[in-house]
């Protein structure tokens, strides 16, 4: 379990790092996870050593909001001028979020049917 924390921290400190020396727009803990999505599919075995960790940390996931939560109560004061704003972007955000899945669903169930129906023994 040690090792499998150990590098998910390694991949969350080297996104940070990768971000801030490119000075990327995306946030470092993102860029992490996209090194270390390549890190797995070069070495499948390291997924095997890192997924009970995984897990149990998604098991806990909703106290890791806690301190997001936090922050937001005690920065509400600061916001709070531009709370249409962040209103507007949450909704508009969540908005195509869910249009973005329900087209990517629809493509993935399309080609689902295409493969199924290819493999169907024709008579």
């Amino acid at each position: 379990m040690l090792f499998a924390l150990a590098t998910l921290l390694v991949f969350q400190c080297l996104g940070e790092g990768v971000s801030y020396v490119f000075r990327l727009p995306v946030p470092g803990p993102v860029v992490g996870m996209l090194l270390l999505l390549a890190f797995l599919v070069a070495r499948p075995k390291a997924a095997a050593a890192i997924e009970p960790t995984a897990l149990e940390l998604l098991r806990h996931l909703s106290l890791l909001f806690v301190p997001a939560g936090v922050g937001i109560m005690v920065s509400a004061s600061a916001v709070s001028g531009d709370l249409l704003a962040v209103v507007v972007s949450i909704a508009v955000s969540t908005t195509l979020a869910i249009a973005v899945t329900a087209l990517v669903m629809r493509a993935l169930l399309r080609r689902s049917r295409r493969l199924a129906s290819a493999q169907e023994p024709q008579s």
